[in-house]
């Protein structure tokens, strides 16, 4: 597919905030046409989400307090990737961190990007089946609440609302269709 080459170059970078997960940056960049803009962006690390999938058929789900919804948020097990951490060793590390499950196969599912215009966050979506459950080792002052689901009883909490994680939803959604075999997964990682 052919397209039209838009690409920005920088020209300058400031970092404007620096914490402890998240660097806000502000770039001046030259656009395709000559003008000059500024762009100002979320720099992240980026993360890992596991959809597990039980031998029944049900899906591992956890509840935790989300203190920037000042509520609390249904989702799949997820984590950033540490520096230098390998994506599905982070996938591995915070599906037992976070519901005390380990797998015996893994599969790549996708990468997605939630805000493309205001973070480099990127997510790596990985299914884990085989499940053993050996206990659970979660971060200091992380508190979960982990239970299982039906697919059905998830599609209906992302219907209504109340599941709104951007990553969750499209991992229910992405599980639907694999599980009607409209779309493929990828090869089992080992």
């Amino acid at each position: 597919m052919k397209h039209t080459d838009l690409s920005e170059t920088e020209i300058a970078s400031e970092t404007v905030y620096q914490g402890k997960l998240l660097r806000v940056k502000c770039d001046s960049v030259s656009l395709h046409d000559g003008k000059a803009a500024t762009r100002e962006y979320v720099e992240h690390n980026g993360a890992v989400m596991v959809i597990p999938v039980l031998d029944s058929g049900e899906l591992v789900m956890e509840r935790q307090y989300r203190y920037a919804l000042r509520r609390h948020c249904l989702e799949f097990p997820a984590g950033k990737i540490d520096p230098g951490e390998e994506p599905l060793a982070t996938g591995r590390r915070e599906l037992l961190e976070e519901t005390g499950y380990v797998a015996g196969e893994w599969t790549y599912l996708a990468t997605i990007h939630p805000t493309v215009a205001y973070s480099t966050e990127r997510i790596l979506v990985y299914l884990a089946r085989g499940l053993v459950l050996q206990g659970s080792k979660l971060d200091a002052g992380e508190f979960v609440e982990v239970f299982t689901l039906p697919l059905a009883a998830l599609l209906e909490l992302v219907r209504t609302g109340e599941i709104t994680d951007v990553k969750t939803v499209i991992g229910v959604f992405w599980l639907e269709k694999l599980l009607r075999g409209e779309w493929l997964a990828g090869p089992a990682l080992s």
